[in-house]
């Protein structure tokens, strides 16, 4: 789970952390970065919200020949990247550190159910994205991860607080990037085909500009 500005330290769940454990829950988060990341296209890829850059990690593994950066607004994400070695700097969704038309591929996993303003970041993303750049887009499902995680005994997660504004659904985030000028090219419900009973939605987008 992300640091998150909005939340209290004392008692945080941190993302290495939970990763390391190992477990179902690492490796479903292995198959949900599989998934997500074979839709990367382009030169030029930045992973907008990177956390602790656990999937940014495998983001620079998987393509040693693009030109990858991760973007994050909490100072504590970023000395985890930089201890990881990862490209890494700070930025704000709302105001990315980036020319008009110059990224080819933004990732931006498990952020947008954080915003208070999340389609003033659509519009931002599209902004620095070239014509055809893609949007690779997930979010999750809050009330499945709670039932997932009581019936595996994980009753800390179950109840935590994430941070959260809103929950996000297939019909919801379709409409959203449609009033913001993307084209939606793929989109799935994992781990299974309908939403209802998943615990993410991914979505790749395109800029039409």
């Amino acid at each position: 789970m992300p640091v998150d500005t909005n939340l209290e330290k004392d008692g945080m769940i941190y993302q290495r952390e939970q990763y390391a454990k190992g477990g179902i829950g690492a490796k479903y988060w292995n198959y949900r970065d599989a998934v997500a990341l074979g839709y990367v296209k382009g030169k030029r890829v930045v992973d907008v919200g990177c956390g602790e850059g656990i999937t940014l990690e495998k983001l620079v593994k998987l393509y040693p020949d693009k030109q990858i950066m991760g973007i994050d607004s909490e100072p504590e994400n970023i000395d985890i990247c930089t201890k990881q070695g990862l490209p890494v700097q700070y930025g704000s969704v709302y105001n990315l550190p980036f020319d008009a038309a110059s990224i080819d591929c933004v990732l931006f996993f498990e952020v947008i159910e954080h915003l208070d303003e999340p389609i003033r970041a659509l519009l931002e993303i599209y902004r620095v994205l070239k014509p055809g750049g893609r949007l690779i887009l997930i979010f999750p499902n809050d009330l499945m991860f709670m039932i997932s995680r009581l019936l595996t005994g994980m009753l800390k997660e179950a109840f935590y607080n994430s941070g959260h504004v809103r929950q996000w659904t297939p019909f919801k985030i379709k409409k959203a990037l449609h009033s913001t000028g993307y084209k939606i090219v793929k989109h799935r419900s994992i781990p299974f085909q309908f939403w209802a009973i998943s615990l993410h939605h991914i979505v790749a987008a395109e800029v039409l500009h």
